[in-house]
């Protein structure tokens, strides 16, 4: 442990090695909350999902009020380029989770995604959404 760096991550309530991606993850949730204003109840931090009999573990997931999942945020480290591979992760993991809203950061660059299921269609977006307008519009669905 002597030479390695350790965060203490308080939506998992423990101490994390601070790798780049984790650097990444930590601030990304700290913007999510304190500049969006998603509660940090709402936010889970390397989330474990199920695929094609795969275990394999979200970076953040967002949930409504309501418990179901809002936001899908793949996070990856600094040094590393946003490119299709990323997208075809997120999008797989999305297969389980079915969220509306995806998200790709390497702290540096973020993309944000509004997918529509009656479509299949989707979108970037210029800006993430403030946790307000995702309330409003998870109460508009049906």
């Amino acid at each position: 442990m002597e030479g390695r760096s350790w965060i203490f991550d308080v939506f998992r309530r423990g101490w994390y090695l601070l790798t780049p991606e984790e650097w990444v993850r930590q601030n990304f949730a700290r913007y999510l909350c304190d500049g969006l204003g998603y509660p940090e109840s709402l936010l889970l931090l390397e989330g474990k999902i199920t695929h094609n009999t795969l275990t394999r573990r979200c970076d953040i997931v967002v949930f409504n009020r309501k418990g179901q999942p809002e936001i899908l945020v793949e996070c990856k480290a600094p040094e590393v380029l946003l490119n299709q591979k990323t997208f075809d992760q997120i999008s797989r993991y999305n297969m389980v989770l079915g969220v509306r809203l995806l998200l790709v950061t390497n702290g540096l660059n973020h993309y944000c995604i509004k997918l529509d299921p009656e479509t299949s269609g989707y979108a970037f977006l210029k800006e993430i959404p403030s946790f307000l307008s995702i309330e409003a519009q998870s109460s508009e669905v049906i």
